[in-house]
């Protein structure tokens, strides 16, 4: 007989949903000159330190020469992401100095870390603050170039306070004073800054206790974030629902636990009736203890994370969808909760799927590949995709592969791997493909059953990528990430503090803006 569960009400839950953190963007053309002295704060960029442009010359010759003379002083070499904090010169309260010297010209990425950079040097979810950035001389071919640096900016200004006795509850207002005013205040407000809101989504979700957070709530959390928003249609599938539907190696999964395991299902068919959709596909465990083959105690608590493909895929939709694309995605996130119990699968069990391919688990803590076994089959058999990408938290081999610089990739074929690298590199989300041979699928055939969940040894990432790819119709373009190395960072980036930095939302959301319209038939 299993345990009551206890019951927390979304209310209770309290997930902040996209707010902006407490910042209050503005974008002014007024010219650098009229701009200082406006505020008490001012951002400035410097490329070259002997010859200095912009608010930089600016400044410079309002103190008579006092900020060339502090550059040289504090050895600052202009390198981009370097900073100088400096007080009191020229009349102005405090100006911090941002490094921007470059190779070639600034892209929207190098623009986003530079946004980042001046966030994290504010300390802006510490204090108030009130500061003009001035892009008047950043070396870049982008439009609207502020846009991108409030994004950044964005990105970086996230703190999960929810549950400290003090709050980080500073207050934000920062003005972006460039000629591209207009354009750029359109590009962040209708666009740029719902992708920012995304990724906040994604990092709540996977740094909440998994105690308050499981399926169902999840699910409610999803429902509450999408309520709404045009275009937009949540599907959940219950334990009974897919019961019906046979999939016995995600409810597999979720047995042990008192938490019932669901697929959530958010449609967005913004684009031409008949346009087959792109399918994003998220794991979604909102605790992994490994199962009866239980994890050691060691870094357990991150399993809370495990969940972070599910919560990206989530925050992806909410970009794709509050900014109004014209066009058709599905989010999938399976979710479950593997625990060990009395109900629990077994090493040895075996499995029968959506697909009716049976598995024979070697591992129950190798699950994730097993929920999205059914994930992905029942994406193809409900949507007919032209694209389906699938996200997970799936392999440590990814990560001791990979470290914390790329996500791993895998597709069927070397060129559309390169394809997808690119979409890495202009979302500031980089990938690095690992194979997917014709021997990972033998090495997860099974003595008893079709297949089973864990080969011998290595290479895990890809016999994790396997596993699932053989519910995968071999002719439909498919993308599988492993974040395992990325999800969660023990040090702090341009554009994330230390926890979960909310990885492939921005990869999602570039991939359907480039993919959208994209004919796949190969």
């Amino acid at each position: 007989m299993k345990l009551t569960k206890l019951v927390v009400s979304l209310a209770a839950l309290g997930l902040s949903h996209c707010v902006l953190a407490s910042a209050d963007f503005s974008f002014s053309k007024q010219s650098s000159s009229d701009a200082v002295g406006n505020t008490p704060s001012h951002v400035i960029f410097i490329d070259d330190v002997d010859n200095l442009d912009g608010a930089a010359s600016i400044i410079n010759r309002a103190s008579n020469g006092e900020l060339t003379k502090l550059i040289e002083l504090n050895d600052f070499t202009g390198e981009a992401g370097s900073t100088l904090h400096l007080q009191m010169i020229a009349g102005v309260e405090s100006v911090l100095v941002v490094g921007s010297k470059h190779d070639g010209s600034l892209t929207k990425t190098d623009l986003q870390n530079l946004g980042g950079v001046i966030a994290a040097s504010l300390s802006s979810t510490k204090k108030d603050v009130d500061t003009t950035v001035h892009i008047d001389n950043l070396n870049t071919e982008i439009d609207a170039p502020s846009a991108f640096v409030a994004q950044g900016y964005h990105l970086r200004h996230y703190s999960f306070d929810k549950y400290k006795s003090v709050k980080d509850d500073g207050q934000s207002k920062v003005n972006f004073v460039n000629a591209d005013a207009d354009s750029a205040s359109a590009l962040y407000n209708n666009d740029l800054k719902y992708v920012a809101q995304g990724v906040h989504l994604a990092r709540d979700f996977a740094t909440e206790p998994g105690k308050s957070l499981y399926p169902e709530v999840f699910a409610d959390s999803i429902k509450a974030t999408f309520k709404g928003v045009d275009n937009i249609k949540v599907r959940v599938l219950d334990v009974d629902d897919m019961e019906k539907l046979n999939m016995g190696a995600h409810l597999g999964v979720g047995n042990g636990s008192i938490n019932d395991p669901n697929l959530i299902i958010v449609e967005y068919m913004a684009g031409e009736k008949d346009d087959a959709p792109i399918v994003l596909a998220g794991k979604g465990i909102t605790f992994d203890t490994g199962g009866i083959s239980l994890k050691n105690n060691d870094g357990m608590w991150a399993m809370k994370a495990d969940l972070s493909g599910a919560a990206a895929v989530a925050g992806a939709m909410h970009a794709i969808a509050n900014r109004g694309d014209k066009v058709n995605v599905v989010g999938l996130m399976g979710m479950a909760e593997n625990m060990p119990s009395q109900d629990a699968i077994r090493p040895g069990d075996v499995l029968e799927t959506m697909k009716g391919t049976t598995i024979e688990i070697i591992s129950t803590d190798a699950e994730g590949r097993l929920v999205l076994s059914d994930t992905v089959y029942y994406a193809q058999q409900e949507y007919s995709p032209k694209l389906l990408l699938n996200i997970a938290t799936l392999t440590g081999s990814a990560a001791r592969a990979l470290s914390d610089e790329y996500a791993a990739l895998v597709t069927r074929n070397f060129d559309f791997s390169s394809e997808i690298m690119q979409v890495g590199e202009r979302s500031g989300e980089h990938v690095w493909p690992l194979p997917l041979h014709p021997n990972h699928f033998d090495q997860i055939k099974s003595p008893i059953a079709d297949i089973k969940n864990s080969g011998a040894g290595n290479p895990g990432a890809s016999i994790g990528a396997a596993v699932i790819g053989t519910f995968v119709d071999e002719d439909l373009p498919w993308v599988h990430l492993d974040i395992a190395g990325v999800d969660w960072l023990s040090s702090e980036i341009d554009v994330a503090p230390k926890g979960s930095q909310g990885w492939g939302v921005r990869f999602m959301d570039q991939l359907v803006r480039d993919y959208a319209d994209k004919d796949l038939s190969r």
